[in-house]
């Protein structure tokens, strides 16, 4: 999930194809339907992304009553407004009328504690849920900024690759090459700095054990030197999310797959090429596209239909896009990595968003 901030932001507008009455505010690569004449492009307003949580006072002032998602229609997500994918919402709140908009657009000021806005957290199925202990050298997954935020984390033609993004569940184990230690952890466990102890109805323990991750992962500490390994995998199927490409997260053999591996060599942490390193060892993230980086090839990966289950069974959830050479990128504060997710993934109806 994206890290949450709420901003103001310059707006650029456009017309809305199918209704007289709106438009399309676009802030970064993102879209927001509003009200004819409501903004102007070159003008400042506050974006509201999506999972933002809103207190009820700002969701009368912007006329949301009962219009938004979750049980207390409080949450922010994804809509089509007469057939516009609109994400997140474009506002000038009362609360801030005293704010110059555009010198906080420059600052970066984040809003979401003025405004009382939180992140949503997604709910904890039992199978995914288990006792923990302190982990306090786990190696943790980050967030992964959404690239129609942060449409600059790319240089325009830069080399990158573009891997299919899967609908299931964050597992992340740690091998400690010195003892011997395997750490399983969610990425909502892990980034407490704990770990789930060992027990044989945790899901995610449960797949590390059928595809025999830890051994994977001691043989590449061996082969890298490194102290820690980390390996990053989806956890998917039936009883994990909607999308289950085709597998049963119930059965001894969970589906799963790695989409990326981190391993501390010298005391330096390193992010390394899952594909390259583990290539018939342990299933891996379909590779879809590489090239020169064009956002535009980007958005379109992300949407379609999944190529993991080789069935094409249901729609595709979005893309992730890494450059071929791993870096560190300025506009994120930390790697150049991005995720794209697809509109019919956003707006289906019936989906699981656990963590």
């Amino acid at each position: 999930m994206s890290t949450l901030k709420v901003t103001a932001e310059r707006l650029t507008i456009l017309e809305h194809p199918n209704a007289d009455a709106l438009e399309l505010a676009q802030v970064g690569l993102y879209r927001a339907v509003v009200a004819r004449g409501a903004y102007r492009t070159g003008e400042t307003a506050v974006y509201i992304p999506e999972q933002a949580v809103l207190p009820a006072g700002l969701i009368e002032e912007l006329g949301l009553t009962g219009r938004l998602a979750g049980g207390d229609a409080n949450r922010v997500r994804a809509v089509r407004l007469r057939g516009e994918l609109s994400q997140g919402i474009v506002c000038r709140p009362g609360a801030l009328a005293g704010v110059d908009l555009a010198e906080a657009a420059g600052a970066g000021t984040d809003f979401a504690g003025a405004l009382g806005i939180t992140k949503w957290q997604p709910p904890i199925p039992t199978a995914m849920n288990g006792e923990v202990e302190r982990a306090p050298d786990l190696l943790p997954w980050v967030d992964i900024e959404n690239l129609k935020r942060f449409p600059d984390v790319f240089e325009p033609g830069e080399p990158v690759v573009v891997t299919e993004k899967l609908h299931g569940t964050c597992c992340l184990v740690t091998y400690h090459a010195g003892s011997g230690e395997v750490q399983v952890s969610s990425k909502g466990v892990g980034a407490q700095g704990l770990a789930l102890r060992e027990d044989g109805v945790n899901l995610y323990w449960r797949a590390v054990r059928a595809h025999g991750v830890a051994e994977v992962a001691a043989g590449l500490a061996e082969r890298l030197g490194a102290d820690r390994v980390g390996i990053f995998g989806e956890v998917f199927g039936t009883g994990v999310q909607d999308l289950t490409y085709g597998r049963s997260g119930r059965s001894e053999l969970p589906g799963y797959a790695v989409f990326d591996v981190s391993a501390v060599v010298d005391g330096q942490l390193c992010w390394l090429d899952a594909a390259g390193l583990l290539a018939g060892a342990l299933p891996v993230v379909p590779e879809l596209w590489r090239g020169p980086f064009d956002p535009a090839v980007v958005l379109e990966l992300a949407e379609g239909r999944e190529t993991l289950s080789g069935r094409s069974l249901h729609i595709r959830e979005g893309v992730v896009v890494r450059p071929l050479t791993e870096r560190y990128s300025p506009v994120t504060g930390g790697r150049a990595i991005a995720k794209a997710v697809g509109g019919a993934y956003l707006t289906r109806k019936g989906g699981t968003e656990y963590e």
